[in-house]
């Protein structure tokens, strides 16, 4: 049987093993060459702008095709579409730093520099504390805030991962049910309950676990390859 195409997230899926949401543990090599051979269409999922998994694709040799900003920005088959509400994301993070809110991304923002359809808030020292605060303001302009582990996204309630991998199945001619799906935070959720299939890495949220169909022990990178290796063994088996 052939092997069926995949949703892939980035931090804390195909990241070095670990979790540091102060610093970025980086990209692990041994993803690309997995990546680059898979012989079905591949799709990153990802909380990060829209930038970012565009260049991962064209590093890692793969076809350019990305749901970035958690389902905001949906890029497959030569198409982009932008989705949710950015100035009311944005007026969300200007009324929470009036407020006292701290974003975490100083001195020069490159977190929120490049998003088209959301904000992101740090998920660490201040950020965390200004958690509660951030939830009552998303709230008070009908947004919402999705917690990854890494930082806290601003995000219309319409707009998730799942959502934006339907969309991009759609643009790529294929059943989103014949996706695998591999990731590891809440945001991954929504992913996992659309897809045909999926694993959560070893380093998963407890929402996220809960809600894949097959867990791996590996963290990280280390998951994500056994998860790619477990998706081969069950298809060679047919």
């Amino acid at each position: 049987m052939s092997l069926p195409p995949l949703a892939v997230d980035v931090d804390g899926t195909l990241t070095r093993p670990g979790h540091d949401a102060t610093a970025p543990l980086g990209l692990d090599p041994r993803v690309f060459d997995p990546l680059r051979a898979w012989p079905a269409p591949v799709v990153v999922a990802t909380g990060k702008a829209f930038p970012y998994p565009v260049a991962l694709c064209h590093f890692a040799g793969i076809e350019e095709r990305v749901v970035a900003e958690n389902g905001g920005v949906v890029y497959a088959a030569d198409e982009v579409e932008f989705r949710g509400d950015p100035e009311a994301a944005r007026a969300v993070l200007a009324e929470f730093e009036d407020r006292g809110g701290d974003p975490g991304w100083e001195p020069v923002d490159t977190v929120n520099r490049w998003r088209e359809t959301e904000v992101a808030v740090a998920a660490d020292g201040d950020g965390d504390g200004d958690a509660d605060l951030l939830r009552s303001v998303a709230a008070d302009h009908d947004m919402t805030v999705v917690d990854t582990g890494y930082a806290y996204h601003v995000v219309s309630p319409d707009v998730d991962k799942g959502r934006g991998l339907e969309r991009a199945a759609t643009l790529l001619g294929r059943d989103v049910d014949e996706f695998v799906a591999v990731g590891d935070s809440a945001n991954d959720v929504a992913l996992f309950e659309v897809v045909g299939d999926s694993y959560a890495v070893g380093n998963a949220a407890d929402v996220a676990r809960s809600a894949a169909a097959h867990t791996v022990k590996e963290e990280g990178a280390d998951g994500f390859l056994a998860a790619v290796s477990a998706v081969e063994q069950r298809h060679e088996r047919g």
